[in-house]
């Protein structure tokens, strides 16, 4: 199958949404409540999007030669100062992962952070993600863990920092 990749635009939208949501419920399930995840609202995450893609951003999706949005990346400065990059999202529809979109998303992430002029890139991973060593294998550190409040659940964030 052929995906194409490009710089998100408002019309995305409502199809970075869907991937948003599909992929937490299936990455999550077992880690999160259920309530929780069931409560996710595509319409909430499309709102949310259209904000984003409405301002200067540097989001990236996959698509079908047909347009399906499959995947995306967003990136940007890194949110407390502490970094200069971050890593905000990466997700991708489960039934399409293992193809290498995602480390293609990862790559060209990382490219529009070095083009902004950025020398790493700071990513919250949840402990308990079991997709965390995907970024184990760019050699990653973990520089730092902090309690996350999900729903109405205590979680565990690593904080890993990539420096290129």
């Amino acid at each position: 199958m052929e995906f194409r990749y490009r710089k998100a635009c408002l019309a995305d939208a409502g199809g970075i949404a869907v991937v948003h949501v599909e992929s937490w419920q299936s990455t999550y399930r077992g880690i999160v409540s259920d309530r929780y995840l069931d409560s996710l609202s595509v319409e909430e995450k499309k709102e949310k999007w259209e904000g984003i893609l409405s301002e200067d951003h540097h989001t990236l999706v996959c698509t079908t030669k047909d347009g399906l949005v499959v995947g995306f990346a967003s990136v940007g400065r890194e949110r407390s100062g502490e970094y200069e990059g971050e890593l905000y999202a990466i997700y991708l529809l489960r039934e399409y992962q293992g193809r290498g979109i995602g480390r293609e998303l990862f790559s060209r992430s990382i490219s529009s952070l070095k083009a902004l002029g950025f020398q790493d890139m700071f990513i919250w991973v949840l402990r308990e993600n079991s997709s965390k060593t995907f970024y184990y294998s760019y050699q990653t550190e973990m520089v730092k863990e902090e309690p996350i409040i999900i729903g109405d659940e205590e979680h565990v964030e690593e904080g890993l920092l990539l420096t290129f």
